[in-house]
């Protein structure tokens, strides 16, 4: 296949992995940042233009597009939709996730369990409903913020009170969530093509707002519950993703989805796991082109095994992350 994988630079430590492991399945993998492609349209037709050369076709197209480029990026995604070529996720998927109330109502009203959340527009609102959502700690994020960015840990008043004056005073808007750390499980599931293949659980430090993830966060491999891997894969499903995390808090056996990012850093879950992450998404894009049908969704007790890459660090085998130490961790910059 001829794969286009959408991203700022092939230095990105999730895209060299992908080009990695397309390549190492006999496929083409060129990369474009989506910045520097050219879109036309006259009514008729659809063209795209990188560099001021009209672009080749391609197979399939995997987007990883920059919150800094959002809306463009996203119209260079749907063009390429336009055109007809297969999407590992759609323009408006994408969206959808980004926009994290508007994809916590979808969940909700679909009979997804999420965090109590809150939403104002002023700090002062903010800090008087921190009791609604069960006090400190707490997750605040931007409504439209990068993932590295986006969210942060509050474990005591004075660090909420810091955020919300920082944040609310940059004009952005904010959600604030209870955030169960003593009691559950802070989980991030990588959902592909409907099907769980991995996940962590994350232990932020203690003390100080935490970047979850990315900063201040410790990720180890975990074996999933049934009932997580069937909430992961529906949020996925429900949000209209192939490719996903979704976070998630195992608060004693119920599992709350409190974020859906739409791409996902592999390094970090490839070093807690040991696992090969790029290579199932490959797959993934294979069978999509190939036509395939998105996996059916199944309910707790009957669910069938993953038939990428096994959930979990030690139960069953792995793929090995080619030319690089199964447990290093790794950091990834945009």
């Amino acid at each position: 296949m001829k794969i286009t994988i959408l991203s700022r630079s092939a230095s990105i430590p999730s895209t060299r992995r992908l080009v990695e492991a397309a390549r190492a399945r006999g496929h083409q993998a060129r990369v474009l940042n989506p910045g520097r492609v050219d879109m036309h349209l006259d009514g008729s037709s659809a063209s795209l233009f990188y560099k001021r050369k009209k672009l080749p076709p391609c197979d399939v197209v995997l987007p990883r597009i920059a919150q800094s480029i959002n809306s463009y990026g996203l119209a260079v995604v749907n063009q390429f939709g336009i055109r007809g070529v297969p999407l590992m996720n759609t323009a408006q998927a994408i969206a959808q996730s980004r926009n994290k109330m508007r994809s916590l109502q979808l969940l909700s009203a679909n009979g997804i369990d999420i965090p109590s959340t809150v939403m104002a527009r002023d700090a002062a609102d903010l800090k008087a409903m921190v009791g609604l959502v069960g006090g400190v700690p707490v997750l605040v994020k931007l409504l439209q913020g990068q993932e590295k960015h986006g969210v942060m840990v509050c474990e005591s008043l004075q660090s909420l009170e810091a955020a919300l004056e920082a944040v609310l005073g940059l004009g952005h808007n904010l959600v604030m969530q209870q955030y169960v750390q003593k009691t559950g499980q802070d989980i991030r599931v990588l959902v592909v093509g409907g099907r769980a293949v991995a996940a962590v659980e994350r232990r932020p430090r203690v003390g100080r707002l935490s970047h979850t993830l990315i900063k201040g966060a410790r990720l180890e491999g975990i074996v999933l519950s049934d009932a997580c891997r069937v909430t992961a894969e529906r949020t996925a499903r429900l949000v209209g993703l192939e490719v996903a995390a979704v976070d998630l808090l195992d608060v004693k056996g119920q599992p709350k989805v409190f974020e859906v990012n739409s791409s996902p850093a592999l390094p970090e879950m490839e070093a807690a796991t040991g696992m090969d992450l790029a290579t199932p998404i490959i797959e993934r894009a294979e069978a999509l082109v190939a036509g395939a049908p998105r996996v059916e969704e199944q309910e707790p007790g009957g669910v069938k095994a993953p038939v990428s890459a096994p959930v979990g660090k030690r139960e069953a085998p792995r793929r090995k992350v080619a030319g690089r130490p199964s447990r290093k961790a790794s950091s990834e910059r945009g």
